[in-house]
């Protein structure tokens, strides 16, 4: 009942309707945060991977091995993510013009990030401090991915 009143049966059916639209759009929310994070996991052990190479064996400065291991991860991300998580949305095509602001849509990410690296690196052992750092970018990335750069565009009417 609404205000006191029953609801008709076409009321009932249609608000039954919007709650599994409203339900079927927060599970594919869900599937592409668990999609967006599961290829995170590659791009976090490529980012991990070339940081710590840089860092450790070549011995250039956090500044440097971090944003470097960020485009390289980043780079791969923009062509999983638009293969595989918003399909829909890129038509599983990569342009340039996506890719540039998928990339500067993440460089939200890349400050998370290296502040992180360089605030947690001041306690604890850098390697330690990048991974704190990658979670924290992981909810600046998926949010930026998903509300920005692959949201869905209405699609202008035929005239």
């Amino acid at each position: 009942m609404l205000s006191g009143r029953p609801m008709g049966i076409r009321q009932s059916l249609e608000h039954l309707y919007r709650r599994l639209q409203e339900a079927w759009q927060d599970r594919a929310l869900v599937l592409k945060a668990v999609s967006f994070a599961t290829i995170g996991v590659v791009n976090a052990t490529i980012d991990f991977s070339v940081f710590t190479f840089s860092y450790y064996y070549l011995g250039w400065p956090i500044l440097v091995a971090n944003p470097l291991a960020w485009v390289i991860a980043v780079t791969n991300s923009y062509v999983m993510n638009s293969l595989i998580t918003f399909a829909a949305e890129s038509g599983r095509k990569l342009r340039v013009k996506d890719y540039v602001m998928f990339a500067a849509a993440q460089a939200g990410g890349l400050v998370a990030n290296t502040l992180t690296v360089l605030v947690v690196s001041q306690f604890v052992a850098a390697w330690i401090a990048k991974i704190s750092a990658i979670g924290v970018s992981f909810v600046v990335d998926f949010s930026l991915s998903h509300f920005v750069v692959f949201r869905r565009r209405e699609k202008p009417p035929h005239g």
